[in-house]
This record gives structure tokens, C-alpha cells and sequence, in this order.
């Protein structure tokens, strides 16, 4: 499944590779994107609970990151973990670096997207089988483009 994600994405899509990296100043990401998502993609904050469409987001696709395109989780990766954000049990492979935070004084795994260094959210380890993982995100820093 995190090698298979290409089964969902559309006819015709093309995706950039982690590897191509995507480095801008503070001033080019801030007029590239909103005010709250810069705040959360670039400053490590937190979207508030329940206010993303892609929190209900059902269709066949990919959901890539915002600041650059990279595919980094499936539809059929995607779960309802009932906490408000978008919420995966896995990713794509190779499209993240983690690090541990201490934000909230106990410790918690923190990611990013591996090309253009975006703040996406926390993993957990209280998601649903296969793999026990919650993939929190924040809905800010996707972008889901439909299969069809």
C-alpha cells in the first residue's frame, strides 16, 4: 500500500519527487500561501479541530502536500479517527522526516514533508489496524486531487 499509492492517482498525473527539493525564503513561502497556513505549515501550529473540508473528504485520490505537490497519503490510507483532523494510518513511503517534539511537555513524533520541509502534523500510536498509527494532519497543508 505505501509503494502502490500511483493505483490512485489520476490517468494523466505526474509527481514531483521527494528528492527535488523545494527551498524558499519566509517572504516567498508567506506570498505563496494564507496566513493559517503559514502559521501551521511553516511555524508548526495547529489548525483548529473540525474546520477542514478534508476531514470528511470519502473520494478515491491522493492527498498531497500544499506547499509542494508531493503525494504523501492515499484514500484508502485515510480513517475517521473521530479527533477532527484528517487522519491516516500510514503514509506514502519516503515522503516524510519525522523528529520528536516537546511542545505539549510529553514527548510526541512530529513530521514533515521530506521536499519542501512543511509542518504537516503528529503521528500517534493509537490508530487502527494494520499498523496501530495515527497520521494527524492538518488540513491546511493537503491539497486531495480526485482519481477520476
Amino acid at each position: 500500500m505505501r509503494n502502490n499509492w500511483r493505483d490512485l492517482a489520476p490517468v494523466d498525473y505526474e509527481s514531483p519527487r521527494p528528492e527535488d527539493k523545494v527551498e524558499l525564503s519566509q517572504e516567498e513561502w508567506r506570498d505563496r500561501l494564507t496566513a493559517e497556513q503559514f502559521r501551521v505549515m511553516r511555524k508548526a501550529g495547529t489548525e483548529q479541530a473540525y474546520t477542514s473540508p478534508l476531514n470528511d473528504e470519502s473520494r478515491d485520490g491522493l492527498f498531497v502536500c500544499l506547499g509542494c505537490q508531493l503525494p504523501l497519503f492515499t484514500s484508502a490510507m485515510k480513517y475517521d479517527s473521530g479527533t477532527g483532523w484528517p487522519s491516516f494510518f500510514t503514509s506514502i513511503a519516503d515522503v516524510f522526516a519525522t523528529k520528536t517534539d516537546f511542545k505539549l511537555l510529553w514527548p510526541r513524533t512530529e513530521y514533515h514533508c521530506r521536499r519542501c520541509g512543511s509542518h504537516h502534523g503528529h503521528v500517534f500510536k493509537d490508530g487502527p489496524p494494520p499498523t496501530g498509527e495515527r497520521w494527524c494532519n492538518n488540513g491546511v497543508a493537503l491539497k486531495f486531487i480526485a482519481s477520476d
